[in-house]
């Protein structure tokens, strides 16, 4: 297997970038910029932590759950999870991340690189108040790099499309995948009864 192992071997295969996958590049929000994130119900936020491995997880809430602080920087709360806390514990060891916005609907997505702290100051968290709750803390992200990413993975994967549905009975229950990770024997916990826990704990 032949690998590539050095920038110049890499762009021996691929030509320079040009135009517009350069030029649009910012190093601030700008008004469309603002207008993709307070339309976006959901973000995939990428780490990486001391074991020197990356790390992807996604974060929703209502569109707009993510605010800009000012054209430089922006707020996502951290609401309660499963308190494995790697996201944070990968911001302490190394501050770097991206980010990508989705929209339902929406073939392009929204990229953001900048470094990242860990902010639990009343005032910034309470500008998540979400029926009397407040996150624990608060990511605030400096903005470095910001650009609006092309459609053409949304267009390969039918992502929005409802041809490309998959049905959920395609997979085992997420209980039943647990079990058998953990080798677990109890009953699994049904799918419809995890989702409805669930529920009742989102903010």
């Amino acid at each position: 297997m032949t690998k590539i192992t050095s920038k110049e071997h890499l762009r021996d295969v691929y030509p320079p970038a040009l135009g517009r996958s350069v030029d649009k590049q910012m190093t601030c929000l700008d008004v469309h910029c603002r207008k993709f994130i307070s339309l976006s119900p959901f973000v995939i936020l990428a780490t990486k932590g001391a074991d020197n491995l990356g790390d992807a997880t996604p974060r929703g809430g209502e569109p707009g759950f993510v605010h800009a602080e000012s054209d430089g920087a922006v707020l996502i709360p951290d609401w309660p999870g499963n308190n494995r806390l790697d996201t944070l514990e990968n911001i302490i060891e190394d501050p770097g991340i991206g980010l990508l916005f989705l929209i339902p609907g929406v073939k392009e997505t929204l990229r953001i690189n900048g470094t990242a702290d860990i902010v639990i100051d009343d005032a910034t968290r309470h500008l998540f108040e979400t029926r009397g709750k407040h996150p624990r803390s608060v990511i605030r992200i400096h903005i470095n790099e910001v650009y609006l990413h092309c459609a053409k993975a949304l267009m390969r994967s039918h992502l929005w499309e409802d041809t490309a549905r998959i049905d959920r009975g395609e997979l085992p229950t997420m209980g039943q995948m647990i079990n058998d990770q953990t080798q677990t024997s109890n009953a699994p916990e049904g799918q419809m009864e995890m989702e409805n826990r669930y529920e009742e704990v989102l903010y």
